[in-house]
């Protein structure tokens, strides 16, 4: 009777943590080619579709944050640049499970902002604000790794193309690479 307790137990507490891990939240650190190159983001992920075996499907928020401040002196004439980059999207997700490795794949839309302000801290040089938005497409890969039933490292790759009307793969400047950890509820 004791071993049928606990081992219904135990299957209760399995199913319910697999119930459960349909839903994720996380952080990532992130390196790219543009500047600003390092930065921080944040993702909300949504299983559905959970009754196909092996196969996870899902839908996708992101949000990234990059920021950069310099200042330069040269020949008795100072300048501050401030750089900060946000961009937001949706994506869809698509992977397997193959035990503790999870690829997967991402195709989305999204929204790039960058905030440029030059501050010249002279009198002859004034200061200059500006800023540019713009929509995109991406697409990424990656991987996640299920350490314990509600923690997942995970790196990714992702492709973002700025040029809506004509997509090209020509420019190498889009891409960036992520490194974070997600927590399944």
């Amino acid at each position: 009777m004791k071993r049928i307790i606990v081992l219904s137990l135990l299957v209760t507490i399995i199913t319910s943590a697999t119930a459960l891990a349909q839903f994720e939240i996380g952080a990532s650190y992130e390196l790219r080619d543009e500047e600003p190159k390092n930065g921080f983001g944040l993702r909300v992920e949504k299983g559905i579709f959970e009754s196909i075996p092996l196969v996870d499907l899902g839908l996708r928020a992101h949000f990234s944050y990059f920021n950069e401040d310099n200042n330069i002196s040269r020949d008795g004439v100072s300048y501050s640049n401030e750089i900060t980059n946000y961009d937001f999207g949706v994506a869809a997700v698509g992977g397997v499970s193959l035990g503790l490795l999870q690829p997967f794949v991402t195709v989305g839309l999204g929204s790039e902002t960058t905030d440029v302000d030059l501050k010249g801290l002279s009198d002859s040089y004034p200061e200059q604000e500006g800023d540019e938005s713009n929509f995109y497409w991406n697409m990424s890969a990656g991987a996640k790794v299920t350490v314990i039933p509600l923690v997942k490292p995970f790196v990714e790759y992702r492709y973002t193309n700025k040029e809506l009307s004509e997509p090209t793969l020509a420019d190498a400047q889009n891409g960036r690479i992520m490194f974070g950890v997600l927590l399944s509820f």
